[in-house]
C-alpha cells in the first residue's frame, strides 16, 4: 500500500510533458537564395521562352514561329553560330591546353603558372563591349597595331585581313575561349600521377608510347568535355559580336535581339522560338559535358 501511494504521489508530482513541435531546419535558409535565383533566372525565363514558342502576338497557340525555324535565313544563321563556336571551341582548346602543359608538366617556372592562371581568371571573363573596343582600338583600321604596321610597310587589311569578319570575330573570342581551357585543363592535367610516367619508363615505354596508350586515353573526356564547354560559351555570346560587327553578320544570339527589340524585324515569338533553339542546342552540350566530366572525374580522385 505504502509503494503504490507513493508512486501514485510522484506520479501527480511530476510536471506536465511539453507538446512536442516539429524541429525547424534553418540550414535551408543557406540555399534559399540559390534556388530562388534558379527559379528568377532559369526556371521562370525558360517558361516564357518555352510558352511564347507556340504563341503569335495575340497570345493564340501557333507553330508558325517553330516552322519558321526552318527558312533558309534561320538556319544560315543557326550554322554560321556553330562554325564561329566550332571555330574558337577547337582553337582555343588547341591553344589553352599547350599553354596549361608547359605550366604544368613543361617544367616552367611556378610563378608562369600563377601569372598565367591570374590572367586567365580576369580574361575569361572579360568580354562584351569592353573586349570588343579593345580589338577595335589595337587591330581596327585605325587601331595601334595596324597603324604600326602600316609605318613598316604593312597594311593588313589589304591583304585580306578585316577585323569586322568571320575570322575578326573568331579571332576576339579566343581571346576569353583559351584561358578559360586553361582554368579547366589545369587540374585534369595535374591529375596525371608521375608514378605513370615512371612506370612506363621502367617498362621501356618512351615519352610518345605514354602519350599515347596513356596520356591523351585519360585526358580525353577532360578534353572534350572542355571543348564542348567552349563551344557553348561561344555560342551564346552576344555582346561581343553586336559590338564588334555591328549586326553584319547573322548570328543568332544577334537574330534574336533583332526579333525582341528591333524597328524592323519586330516578332518577339519568333525570337522565343530561336532562343529556344539555342537552349535545345545548348541543353544537348550541357548532358555531353556531364556525360564525359563523369567520366573523367575517376582519373581526379
Amino acid at each position: 500500500m505504502d509503494a503504490g501511494y507513493q508512486a501514485k504521489q510522484l506520479k501527480k508530482d511530476a510536471p506536465a510533458a511539453r507538446p512536442s513541435f516539429p524541429r525547424v531546419n534553418w540550414n535551408w535558409l543557406g540555399v534559399a537564395p540559390f534556388f530562388l535565383f534558379t527559379f528568377l533566372f532559369i526556371i521562370l525565363p525558360a517558361s516564357v521562352i518555352f510558352v511564347g514558342s507556340f504563341q503569335d502576338l495575340r497570345g493564340n497557340f501557333t507553330l508558325d514561329n517553330i516552322t519558321g525555324l526552318f527558312t533558309p535565313y534561320i538556319l544560315n544563321s543557326y550554322k554560321l553560330t556553330i562554325q564561329v563556336s566550332l571555330v574558337t571551341a577547337i582553337g582555343g582548346a588547341i591553344f589553352g591546353f599547350l599553354l596549361a602543359y608547359a605550366v604544368t608538366i613543361g617544367g616552367l617556372p611556378h610563378w608562369v603558372k600563377s601569372v598565367l592562371s591570374s590572367f586567365s581568371g580576369v580574361a575569361s571573363n572579360f568580354a562584351g563591349v569592353p573586349l570588343a573596343f579593345a580589338f577595335i582600338s589595337t587591330l581596327g583600321r585605325v587601331g595601334l597595331v595596324t597603324v604600326f604596321l602600316k609605318g613598316l610597310g604593312i597594311d593588313i587589311y589589304n591583304n585580306g585581313f578585316n577585323l569586322y569578319s568571320f575570322w575578326g570575330l573568331a579571332l576576339t573570342y579566343m581571346y576569353f575561349q583559351f584561358p578559360l581551357m586553361v582554368l579547366t585543363i589545369i587540374p585534369a592535367l595535374e591529375g596525371l600521377k608521375k608514378e605513370w610516367r615512371e612506370a612506363c619508363e621502367n617498362l621501356g615505354a618512351s615519352r610518345l608510347d605514354y602519350w599515347r596508350y596513356i596520356g591523351f586515353p585519360i585526358l580525353l573526356p577532360s578534353l572534350l568535355a572542355t571543348t564542348i564547354l567552349l563551344f557553348g560559351n561561344a555560342f551564346g555570346a552576344y555582346a561581343t559580336a553586336y559590338a564588334l560587327t555591328g549586326g553584319s553578320l547573322n548570328l543568332v544570339p544577334i537574330i534574336i535581339g533583332a526579333q525582341i527589340r528591333g524597328d524592323v524585324l519586330n516578332n518577339p515569338n519568333l525570337g522565343y522560338a530561336l532562343a529556344l533553339g539555342m537552349v535545345v542546342i545548348m541543353g544537348l552540350m550541357v548532358l555531353l559535358y556531364s556525360l564525359l566530366q563523369r567520366r573523367a572525374s575517376r582519373w581526379l580522385k
